[in-house]
């Protein structure tokens, strides 16, 4: 089967982090498919070098990325900016029918890549799969136009695929059929993300043995809220006075420089560690060492890094948001909190360091979000739509 795969969230060498878990699912279908990849870069109007030249990373080679440039209107774009898409992605995917005659479109994140694929999908009359990630339900739905081209965008599409079953309830309450959405969790990778010996994991890492280590893994941006964390970390060292309890945070983004500002402001700036992005094996190696993986988030869907911490075998303590109550269903996985309730995070995560966490018992739940399951779900929807 020959599958073109249309994104915006796909890593190039100069965004080497950009929708990487879209890489990796590819990736894993490259097993049983074909595939192409195109990936659009969004420019702003009257700044036409702003999305810049794109190469591939060596790992995606596989797939023949092409970068091709998109007009994207920013605030007021509502209107337009599926339809500057859908002209952005037109001649490449015509091209690239003749060359490699592609079965299904699979497009992931559903404005404006997959209302721009359902328009142009339906000009070349091919079928197309759809992913709904996270904040392309959670945030567009409010949107009045955005939601009414979603909804149609889905209810054409052959299927569409959640990584959570709140964003299936979500796109359905919204007017999408039932029978178009499959909730799919993402897989994990077992063999990267395993429990390993904590003492030399924090000696490589060059971290306290006797500390108590929260780790943070996301991006620095509003919807993560870091900056709450940075707060709960605050109120935490204060409670537990002479205690030796230490902030991780792995990642990048507009809020890095704000978070460090908030742990110089508590006074608590030298137990907060900010190491930037990580590749998957080191991101393992920090879950290893630590003590819990706190999520701070006020929106999800199903983050890769909750079933990564899982499959470490370490707890996490998250907000009660999306699709995270989906697969933290137990007390042994860690405690779920209402976002924005800093003092219920920081009971939360005090209870969480005062218990010895059971880490076979995580990884074992860790054990049925295999890439195995996963591919064989999405190979299903795509034989299925041609």
């Amino acid at each position: 089967m020959k599958v073109a795969f249309v994104s915006n969230l796909f890593p190039d060498t100069s965004e080497p982090f950009r929708g990487l878990d879209n890489s990796v699912l590819l990736q894993h279908l490259a097993r049983d498919c074909e595939i192409r990849v195109i990936a659009p870069r969004p420019t702003l109007p009257f700044n036409p070098t702003s999305a810049g030249s794109r190469a591939a990373r060596p790992v995606d080679d596989q797939f023949k990325p092409i970068y091709p440039k998109t007009l994207s209107v920013p605030k007021i774009g509502s209107p337009v900016n599926h339809l500057l898409f859908a002209r952005a992605i037109r001649k490449p995917l015509q091209a690239l029918r003749t060359s490699f005659p592609f079965d299904v479109i699979l497009c992931s994140w559903t404005y404006p890549d997959g209302c721009a694929v359902a328009r142009v999908a339906r000009e070349l009359g091919v079928p197309f799969v759809l992913i709904a990630q996270g904040s392309d339900v959670h945030v567009y739905l409010q949107m009045a136009f955005r939601r009414k081209l979603i909804c149609d965008a889905a209810n054409q599409s052959s299927a569409t695929i959640t990584r959570s079953k709140k964003l299936a309830d979500l796109l359905r309450e919204a007017g999408v059929a039932k029978e178009k959405l499959h909730p799919i969790y993402n897989g994990v990778d077992l063999e990267t993300f395993r429990p390993g010996d904590r003492d030399a994991a924090r000696t490589t890492l060059g971290l306290l043995l006797d500390a108590k280590i929260i780790l943070f893994v996301g991006n620095f941006l509003d919807v993560k809220n870091p900056l709450l964390l940075v707060e709960a970390h605050a109120g935490l060292c204060r409670r537990n006075l002479g205690g030796k309890i230490r902030l991780v945070m792995l990642g990048d983004g507009p809020l890095r420089d704000d978070a460090w500002r908030k742990a110089d402001e508590s006074g608590y700036a030298d137990a907060v560690h900010l190491v930037g992005r990580k590749p998957p094996a080191e991101v393992a190696r920090y879950m290893q060492a630590a003590d819990l993986l706190c999520i701070s988030s006020d929106n999800e869907g199903v983050p890769n890094v909750v079933l990564e911490a899982f499959a470490c075998g370490l707890p996490v303590v998250s907000t009660r948001v999306g699709g995270i109550p989906e697969v933290l269903v137990e007390n042994f996985l860690g405690r779920l909190v209402e976002k924005r309730n800093l003092p219920e995070l920081v009971a939360a995560l005090e209870a969480t360091l005062a218990t010895t966490a059971d880490s076979d018992k995580i990884r074992n739940h860790a054990a049925q979000f295999s890439w195995e399951r996963t591919v064989a779900a999405y190979l299903a929807l795509l034989k299925n739509a041609h």
